[in-house]
C-alpha cells in the first residue's frame, strides 16, 4: 500500500466531508429516529458504493485523459456549480 497515497486521500476526502450536506442528513436521521447504529452503517454502506463508483469512474478516465485535465475539469466544475448556486440557479 502507498501510505502517501492513503494519508493524502484520506486528509482530503476527511476535510472535504466536514459538515457538508451528508453529514446534516445523518444528524437529521438519527436524531428523527433514534436509532443511529443504523444510520451510521446505512451511512458507511450507502459512501462504500458512492466511493468504488467513483474510483472506478477515475481510472477508466485516466485511460482517455491525462491526470492534469481530468484535476482542471473537476475544479472547474466545481466552481461552476458554485456560481450556479450562488446566482440561485440551480
Amino acid at each position: 500500500m502507498d501510505w502517501k497515497v492513503f494519508l493524502a486521500t484520506f486528509t482530503a476526502v476527511f476535510f472535504a466531508e466536514l459538515a457538508d450536506k451528508t453529514q446534516l442528513v445523518g444528524i437529521g436521521m438519527a436524531a428523527k429516529t433514534g436509532k443511529p447504529v443504523s444510520v451510521w452503517l446505512g451511512s458507511v454502506c450507502a459512501y462504500i458504493i458512492v466511493t468504488v463508483i467513483s474510483v472506478f469512474i477515475g481510472l477508466l478516465m485516466a485511460r482517455f485523459l491525462k491526470p492534469e485535465l481530468i484535476r482542471y475539469l473537476g475544479a472547474s466544475l466545481f466552481v461552476i456549480i458554485g456560481l450556479l448556486m450562488l446566482f440561485k440557479l440551480i
